[in-house]
């Protein structure tokens, strides 16, 4: 299968999503900070939006990234990712910052998404996200704000993050490489201990 095509298909997931909310380009475009025109080729998979762009789309659906990235794709039974695999967002970390790279290491839409960032991203942006998350620091070192508390991880390091807890993180260095694991968006975790 063509992974350019594949990647494109977030138009129809944008579009489904827009629609459900029964919100105009114009009205995602001011909630976006993107253009309506952009919006459109994204919606039309006349243009592949970047990581950023994606994720302001998703803030103003009310969604995430992951999720529209999920719900773009078909099911999978197994899909291999290779460490050579050239389908990464590359961009400047916070203003004018040292690059990142963000390999998607589980495509499609899953009960599981993981991602391997590869410097800093975009360290002033909160995550809230609706099911658990596992953070490993696979080198170098990251700081992690949650719940008020800062925590600094370094090689080895995993925080584990409930779903609902407001967070931040940011990379201490640009060879650092965080992996990121979570509990996709669209499945309701029930936090089952048993009869009551």
């Amino acid at each position: 299968m063509d992974e350019h095509k594949e990647t494109l298909r977030v138009g129809a997931a944008v579009r489904r999503r827009r629609r459900a909310l029964e919100l105009t380009l114009a009205a995602v475009a001011e909630r976006s900070g993107l253009s309506v025109p952009f919006l459109s080729q994204v919606e039309n998979e006349r243009a592949r939006p970047s990581r950023r762009s994606l994720e302001k789309v998703a803030d103003a659906l009310g969604t995430t990234a992951v999720e529209l990235l999920a719900a773009a794709d078909p099911a999978h039974t197994v899909d291999l990712v290779r460490a050579d695999d050239r389908d990464v967002e590359r961009g400047a970390g916070g203003r004018d910052g040292p690059e990142y790279v963000v390999r998607t290491l589980v495509r499609g839409h899953h009960q599981m998404q993981a991602q391997e960032f590869v410097g800093d991203h975009d360290p002033g942006r909160e995550f809230q996200l609706r099911n658990d998350v596992l953070m490993h620091v696979i080198e170098g070192a990251a700081e992690v704000e949650a719940e008020g508390r800062v925590h600094r991880l370094v090689r080895g390091d995993t925080l584990y993050l409930t779903g609902g807890v407001r967070h931040r993180w940011r990379a201490a260095g640009p060879d650092t490489r965080v992996l990121v694991v979570a509990v996709a968006e669209h499945i309701e975790a029930v936090d089952d201990h048993g009869p009551k």
